[in-house]
């Protein structure tokens, strides 16, 4: 079994949102993604998608999106990102999955294999250019979240199993390299930590290690519309 992973699929059947108005290489992004999705995953492989999924304001639109990937390889495990205004009520959203290859996380985890995968949205961390003072008590609560979902992450693993989190928002800035989160994911004995968000020309590490943990980023354009290994 691999692991891999691709963010900010953004996906937009039902809105009108076509993403290459951010850039030439967004045009047939979907088509990218699915080819080398195709190439690469195979039906006991896992790919994780931390957020931005999908434009769709309900429910029953971003059902549309989901679909489109209902059919690719591989178990899919998601988390909300800011975009997902869809993502409502976490119960009934997993009643609508397509298939039971979607697991969808909210403050809490799942084992897969000899994984346990953990996730919540985060928030945007102190020393960001767009970090204010409104920010603060988001950013707080969203830590509580990986409280929680550590706790129930600890619950589900075994001796030997590796813990990767999910987190929409990069966990840390490139002016502030520790935050909540990045002292959660230390403490909790993280392995890796997969984020999304970061787009366009921005810079931001793909990958990078601190304090025994590996940190990737797997927004989709920053790949080149391709899946990242992470395991």
């Amino acid at each position: 079994m691999n692991i891999y992973a691709i963010s900010d699929l953004h996906l937009s059947a039902t809105a009108d949102k076509p993403m290459d108005i951010f850039g030439g290489n967004w045009e047939g992004h979907f088509d990218k993604i699915k080819s080398d999705w195709l190439a690469t995953v195979k039906d006991d492989d896992v790919v994780l998608i931390p957020g931005d999924t999908s434009w769709a304001m309900k429910l029953e639109d971003a059902l549309v999106d989901l679909r489109s990937l209902a059919d690719l390889p591989g178990k899919k495990v998601f988390i909300r990102g800011n975009h997902d205004y869809w993502w409502n009520g976490i119960t009934k959203l997993r009643d609508s999955a397509p298939n039971d290859s979607f697991v969808f996380l909210q403050t809490d985890g799942v084992r897969i294999g000899d994984y346990v995968i953990v996730g919540s949205r985060g928030w945007t961390c102190p020393g960001s250019s767009d970090y204010t003072e409104q920010d603060e008590k988001l950013y707080r609560r969203e830590a509580e979240r990986f409280r929680l979902a550590f706790a129930d992450g600890a619950r589900l693993k075994q001796d030997g199993d590796k813990l990767i989190a999910l987190i929409h928002y990069p966990p840390f800035s490139l002016k502030n390299e520790e935050t909540l989160f990045t002292e959660l994911f230390e403490q909790n004995g993280v392995d890796k930590a997969v984020f999304g968000h970061i787009h366009g020309a921005a810079y931001f590490p793909l990958k990078t290690e601190k304090r025994g943990v590996e940190y990737i980023l797997a927004s989709c354009d920053k790949l080149q519309f391709k899946l990242v290994k992470i395991y």
